[in-house]
């Protein structure tokens, strides 16, 4: 037990320590735009906040404060704060972070008894926190905080958001088994798959220690799960300029690590929660609309291309045709209405004439999966022995495969970073 936290123990609270936990926000996890007010008056903003979430970290937290406020002093007197977090630790971590107020003034203490969570505590930290930039770091001192300097000057340069990385160079993990490797890169993995357009922004998505301005996720709900908040932030904020600082993670000195397969869970639900929330739900359903009227639209050409009694032509010329009127039908329509807003930006007969080929191509690659999706699910995943099993494999693909025509024409064929006339 370190000397500076035997000090801590033995320290008799004043009156003015024990009425000096901030209140805990309630209702929905969203940063103001500007500072919190108290007692109806507006109080001065700083220039940073940076919040430390807690849960039986009484052995680090006098260390982590410590080491924190000389730094801090040192490029941003007088214009700074940190504020613990703790959620009701049985070590009573708030109460040795209150006990070290009188001795470093820049210090606030929440005390959480409702809510439990690593992310949730971050942001009810930054819903009280004054500070233009906001920022997080863990408390048992494997993020190092000198580190909080280079983050700090990437944010003076511009960035909205500045990480500490263990991937880029300057990075790396002290002495993590290979278990551990390849738990956290198969989750990164897994990341890119499900939500790339969030995750692929950053080297170490999985990073806790960061710093980001306060403009750039204010008005923003935030919906986190788990432990990952930088992916939250990347996921809803508006965030254009980003900065790694490489880092290496150091082992835990003291205390009991929390990484559980319960963490791993919550990232897996956190990435599939963020998917669906950032999903395109209205222009999908567009898209499905005018795919549904493309149906009618094969039907009848088929009908009057190769019917006996209207031309009489071959089916397999005149399912062709009935399929490329189709396309052509369902183009015409995603252009107006599904992507107009896009679309509109990209006026004239070349680009229409490009997008309507690679509109083409992506529904001819989507027909191949089509039917190799079909046949897998009907001969080698047995749907072939339920009933209406073709039919129920064919619903299947169908609805795979518009998934997969909507998200690639959404990134090819009408990109929305193509708006120049």
């Amino acid at each position: 037990m370190s000397p500076s936290y035997q000090r801590t123990k033995i320290r008799p609270m004043s009156i003015t320590q024990t009425t000096s936990l901030l209140p805990v926000p309630s209702g929905p996890l969203v940063i103001s735009p500007l500072p919190p007010t108290a007692n109806g008056l507006q109080k001065s903003p700083l220039g940073f906040s940076l919040v430390i979430p807690t849960y039986q970290e009484s052995q680090n937290i006098p260390e982590l404060i410590r080491q924190l406020s000389l730094l801090l002093d040192s490029i941003l007197p007088d214009d700074y704060e940190l504020i613990v977090v703790d959620d009701n630790s049985p070590d009573r971590t708030w109460e040795v972070a209150q006990s070290l107020i009188l001795e470093y003034p820049k210090l606030r203490v929440m005390r959480r008894q409702q809510e439990r969570g690593l992310s949730t505590a971050v942001i009810r930290g930054w819903q009280v926190a004054r500070g233009e930039v906001l920022g997080v770091i863990d408390a048992d001192l494997q993020h190092p905080p000198e580190t909080l300097l280079k983050l700090w000057s990437e944010i003076q340069r511009g960035a909205d958001l500045a990480v500490a990385s263990r991937h880029v160079e300057g990075g790396g993990v002290s002495e993590w088994s290979l278990l551990r490797r390849f738990l956290s890169r198969g989750a990164q993995t897994l990341g890119l798959v499900i939500l790339p357009e969030v995750v692929g922004r950053v080297s170490d998505p999985m990073s806790g220690f960061f710093l980001v301005r306060r403009e750039a996720i204010a008005g923003k709900v935030m919906n986190p799960l788990g432990y990952k908040i930088l992916i939250e932030v990347l996921g809803r904020g508006n965030i254009s300029w980003i900065k790694e600082v490489g880092y290496v993670f150091q082992e835990r000195l003291e205390g009991k690590s929390k990484v559980t397969w319960r963490q791993y869970i919550d990232y897996i639900l956190h990435l599939l929660r963020l998917r669906f929330a950032l999903w395109p739900v209205a222009r999908f359903l567009r898209f499905s609309l005018v795919g549904f009227s493309g149906v009618f639209v094969d039907m009848a050409f088929l009908y009057l291309l190769s019917d006996p009694s209207a031309l009489g032509w071959g089916l397999t010329r005149s399912k062709i045709i009935a399929a490329e009127m189709a396309i052509i039908n369902n183009f015409l329509w995603n252009d107006l209405w599904t992507f107009g807003d896009i679309s509109s930006h990209q006026r004239g007969w070349r680009k229409r004439l490009k997008r309507l080929l690679k509109f083409n191509l992506i529904c001819l690659v989507g027909l191949i999966l089509n039917v190799l999706l079909l046949n897998l699910l009907f001969n080698f995943l047995g749907f072939a022995h339920l009933p209406y099993g073709r039919y129920i494999a064919n619903l299947i693909a169908i609805a795979a495969v518009t998934i997969w025509n909507f998200w690639i024409n959404l990134k090819l064929s009408w990109r929305v970073t193509e708006v120049n006339d």
